[in-house]
């Protein structure tokens, strides 16, 4: 691609939806810079994506899932409940490299759970995972019902809570690791196509000759290795483990995705916005959190962004629909004149 066209996609996307993001987050900037000076800090940056990693890496597969026109509400019960099996086994006297290798492999038994029941048998994503999200999370309690369990090998709270590359912690390299790997994969791959397709239509990518279950199941199972990751990651980060350990962070994973122009409905959204929506979100949160607020406050805040991001999106494509018409219909008005006899 020539700068030229590159340059021509940007100014294509700062019209859209992306762009309306990248106006909102340079005002939400302005006013954290006002309310503490030492917001723009390199340490505050890395402690504000810190604090929210685990939810920031499975919002990564999550955009996918929902470009594909599905969803996977169970991701956070997955990180719970592996998180869970780990600390349990290494409790009981495993070897805890044994044991976070066990938790991988109940992390794929839970996301091919997941992909059988949608996208073999051809039930409702949003019911079978508001189902195992209820589910796995009732295992995690069974394992460690209301105790919680730390001391864990020094490697592995490291892993979590020290800088391995210069000043960053491994979750947020890996983060930027996984979301050009994203990236690439979704927007200049076979594959991506076939996310996109798949989310415009189930049955135009059939008779297309995509492989429909193939894809899900292929997604389904990287979010529940996703959400495996996270989880693990999230118990070095915290060196303790209870049973409700990533409760509740569904709201803040889906509304990343769907306040980054992702249509809840599929076939739509881009990385970039998704990316943007972090940025917005992350640090939203951090600015409430510096002047004081309160964590409910903040939950209600999320709760309003999550309906603008269904609305908002929208709104833009309809306005961009009725302006494209209208000069549509000037251009043929204008054409019309111009023509013997006309006007």
């Amino acid at each position: 691609m020539s700068a030229k066209n590159l340059l021509a996609a940007v100014w294509e996307r700062l019209k859209g939806w992306e762009g309306f993001l990248l106006l909102i987050l340079i005002g939400v900037f302005s006013i954290n810079v006002l309310v503490a000076p030492n917001y723009l800090t390199l340490t505050n940056q890395i402690n504000l994506f810190t604090l929210f990693i685990e939810r920031v890496l499975v919002a990564i597969t999550m955009a996918f899932l929902i470009i594909n026109g599905e969803i996977d509400l169970s991701a956070p019960s997955i990180m719970g409940l592996t998180a869970c099996v780990a600390a349990f086994l290494f409790n009981r006297g495993m070897d805890m490299g044994t044991a976070l290798l066990i938790s991988v492999g109940v992390g794929v038994a839970c996301g091919l759970f997941n992909a059988f029941w949608i996208a073999v048998v051809g039930l409702n994503s949003l019911v079978v995972t508001l189902a195992t999200l209820i589910a796995y999370r009732g295992f995690a309690r069974v394992f460690l019902e209301d105790r919680s369990i730390s001391k864990f090998p020094e490697w592995f709270n490291t892993i979590g809570q020290k800088s391995t590359v210069g000043p960053f912690p491994l979750a947020l390299v890996l983060f930027f690791a996984f979301f050009v790997v994203a990236i690439v994969i979704l927007h200049f791959s076979g594959f991506g196509r076939k996310v996109f397709v798949i989310g415009n239509s189930k049955s135009v990518a059939r008779f297309s000759g995509v492989g429909v279950p193939r894809v899900k199941i292929l997604l389904y199972l990287a979010s529940a290795l996703m959400a495996t990751l996270a989880g693990l990651l999230l118990a070095a980060r915290f060196g303790t483990v209870r049973g409700d350990i990533a409760s509740g962070y569904e709201l803040d994973i889906i509304t990343m995705v769907l306040l980054g122009g992702v249509s809840i409905f599929g076939g739509s959204g881009t990385l970039y916005g998704v990316f943007l929506s972090i940025l917005i979100i992350l640090n939203i949160r951090n600015g409430m959190r510096l002047a004081s607020l309160s964590g409910h406050f903040q939950t209600g805040v999320v709760g309003v962004l999550l309906i603008l991001s269904v609305l908002g999106p929208n709104m833009v494509d309809q306005v961009r629909s009725t302006l494209n018409r209208r000069r549509l219909r000037r251009a043929q008005a204008l054409q019309a004149s111009a023509q013997p006899g006309g006007g």
